[in-house]
């Protein structure tokens, strides 16, 4: 299977009104974002099969490995990066948003060599690693001896990763 466009994890929604995932940026949840390529699936199917991005992300976060993250290089390694949240707020009287700042691979000199699809962004501080939500960049998006910058849209009403209206 392939990427199939951008969306929030069936399980997250779930996950976020039992209070799972904490986004406020003091004190709040360590999330991650890994790489993979197009043979990925990109989709969160409650209960799915091994191959779905929640189950990926759970069996190499408890020691197992994936075939279809990107492999470790230079600056990238296996389960991807750490995010830098931005505090949930509200962009208008009815929509609250929350966001991620743009992350690099290969910057300070620790340059990167790979090609990815997509990318999954998950909590690393719950059980499991949950995943949030699947990223499909469109195409295959390369960096050769170089920056991967993964950059996120505005963090308004209608632009936000995640928006809640």
């Amino acid at each position: 299977m392939a990427f199939s466009g951008n969306a929030l994890c069936h399980s997250f929604k779930k996950e976020l009104l039992e209070g799972v995932h904490n986004f406020k940026l003091s004190g709040g949840s360590t999330f991650k974002l890994a790489l993979f390529t197009n043979s990925q699936a990109g989709n969160d199917s409650l209960g799915g099969s091994s191959s779905d991005m929640d189950e990926t992300i759970t069996a190499y976060n408890t020691g197992g490995t994936s075939s279809n993250e990107i492999s470790n290089t230079g600056d990238y390694a296996q389960g991807g990066g750490t995010l830098t949240r931005v505090d949930p707020s509200l962009k208008s009287t009815s929509t609250a948003t929350t966001q991620f700042a743009n992350l690099e691979f290969g910057s300070g000199g620790n340059v990167v060599t790979l090609t990815a699809r997509g990318a999954l962004i998950y909590n690393d501080s719950a059980s499991g690693d949950p995943a949030v939500c699947v990223l499909d960049f469109g195409a295959d998006k390369s960096a050769s001896s170089g920056t991967f910058t993964v950059i996120f849209p505005t963090n308004d009403a209608s632009s936000a990763l995640i928006r809640i209206a």
